[in-house]
């Protein structure tokens, strides 16, 4: 089984003077939800954040819930070497 890691925002934007710099992210208000999906699409697990959250902050929870896979994919977002090396000692391939 193949995994792939992916985040969806969901950006809700204010009127300008109800805006506050502690409520809303570059994009405005957001949440992210961020997904590992199985090889036919189908979420498995699954963090939901706020929008100013780095994806690569959320990835080793995500992998670390996954069941065994053989290989898994993400977006540049996620990439770095500590979420290579902990896709390597779970005993996948990581993917590009």
């Amino acid at each position: 089984m193949a995994a792939t890691l992916k985040r969806i925002s969901i950006v809700q934007e204010l009127p300008t003077r109800s805006r506050r710099p502690s409520e809303k992210s570059r994009a405005g208000n957001a949440t992210k939800i961020h997904l590992a999906v199985d090889g036919c699409g189908l979420p498995v697990e699954f963090e939901i954040t706020g929008g100013d959250v780095n994806d690569c902050s959320v990835a080793p929870e995500l992998i670390a819930k996954l069941p065994d896979v053989q290989a898994i994919v993400a977006d540049k977002g996620y990439d770095s070497e500590c979420i290579r090396e902990q896709i390597i000692k779970k005993g996948a391939r990581a993917g590009p």
